[in-house]
C-alpha cells in the first residue's frame, strides 16, 4: 500500500514544490539569457544549479509521490483520483524521458561546451516547463488536498478511537 504519510511528509513535497517552481523559473531565464547572450558565467551556474536540482532533489521527489502519495489514492475507488493519479505517474515518466535529453545538454552548457544546438535545447526547455508546470497544477489542485484531507481524517479517527478506549 505504501509507505505511512504524515505532516511532516507534506510540509517537504510542498517545499519540493517551492523549489521545483524555483528552479524552473531559473530554467525560464536561463533560456531567455542564453537567447540573448549566449553562454556566459551566469548561464554557466545557472546550468550546473539546475540540472543539479532535477537530476537529483526533483527525482528523488517523484519517486516518494510514487510511494507515499499515490498507492492510497490509487486504492480509493475514485474513478477521478484514480484517473488523475494514472496522468501524473505518466506524468513522471515523460518528464523524465524529457530529462533525459536535457540534462546532458544542461551540464555541457554549464561546462561551456559550444556543441549544445541552441534551437533543439530550446525545445526540450519548453516541454520540460510545459509537462512540470501542468503536472504540479494537477498535483496542488487535486491530488495533494485529497491525500491531505485523508490523512487528517485518519489521524482524527484514531485519536477518536483512543478517546473513547
Amino acid at each position: 500500500m505504501g509507505k505511512v504519510i504524515d505532516a511532516g511528509t507534506f510540509d517537504a513535497l510542498d517545499e519540493c514544490h517551492r523549489q521545483i517552481l524555483a528552479n524552473l523559473a531559473k530554467l525560464k531565464a536561463l533560456a531567455q539569457r542564453l537567447t540573448e547572450n549566449g553562454i556566459d558565467d551566469q548561464v554557466r551556474a545557472d546550468a550546473l544549479a539546475v540540472e543539479a536540482f532535477f537530476s537529483g532533489t526533483s527525482r528523488q521527489h517523484h519517486a516518494e509521490e510514487e510511494v507515499k502519495v499515490f498507492p492510497a489514492l490509487l486504492a480509493s475507488g475514485n474513478a477521478e483520483l484514480v484517473s488523475a493519479v494514472r496522468s501524473l505517474q505518466q506524468d513522471h515518466g515523460w518528464i523524465e524521458e524529457n530529462w533525459v535529453e536535457l540534462g546532458p545538454r544542461l551540464k555541457a552548457v554549464a561546462s561551456g561546451n559550444g556543441w549544445v544546438d541552441e534551437t533543439e535545447l530550446m525545445n526540450y526547455i519548453d516541454v520540460f516547463l510545459e509537462l512540470c508546470h501542468g503536472h504540479i497544477a494537477l498535483e496542488e489542485t487535486l491530488i495533494y488536498p485529497e491525500s491531505k484531507a485523508r490523512w487528517a481524517k485518519a489521524v482524527a479517527e484514531r485519536v477518536q478511537r483512543l478517546d473513547t478506549a
